[in-house]
């Protein structure tokens, strides 16, 4: 092989894009909500929960954030709304029923994507991205869970962490 041919496979070599890139989900529960009517199936944040939504906003302030999802109520929405705001993104709105786990990881590569839900789907959604049963249903009491997924060169991380 001669001298330009491989100097012309390395150039080419050395600019393929990789077949895997790092991603990263954040997922939540939505914030405090107003308990006072337990009828009503769709409450609204109380003012704690308010707060917690801004202080979510500052907790992702320094992340490259891309993509934010919420199912459709007001308490899951609103605890993203701020952030969404100050990234000027929309909130892209789910249902916990409809989402096929595989096909959510392929449209995340390369992204760093925000998921709100609620006490008994989050940790069901991390559990069927990292593929195993790991993380118990939240506490009702318990807004504070921060569950990242980190997804890199096909490998899957997670872990826990706790924002107040």
């Amino acid at each position: 092989m001669s001298v330009l041919k491989i100097l012309v496979l390395l150039l080419v070599v050395s600019f393929e894009k990789p077949s895997d890139e790092c991603s990263k989900i954040f997922l939540i529960r939505h914030a405090e909500k107003v308990r006072t009517d337990k009828s009503d199936r769709d409450p609204d944040l109380n003012n704690k929960g308010f707060i917690r939504a801004e202080n979510w906003k500052d907790y992702f302030f320094d992340k490259d954030i891309s993509k934010i999802y919420s199912t459709n109520y007001r308490r899951t929405v609103k605890t993203v709304k701020p952030l969404a705001e100050s990234k000027n993104l929309e909130i892209i709105i789910y249902s916990s029923d409809d989402i096929v786990y595989q096909d959510f990881l392929d449209s995340s590569i390369g992204e760093n994507t925000v998921v709100v839900g609620h006490s008994n789907t989050i940790p069901d959604f991390v559990n069927n991205l990292i593929k195993e049963d790991h993380y118990d249903q939240i506490d009702d009491l318990t807004n504070s869970n921060l569950y990242i997924v980190s997804v890199c060169n096909s490998s899957i991380t997670h872990k826990l962490i706790t924002v107040d």
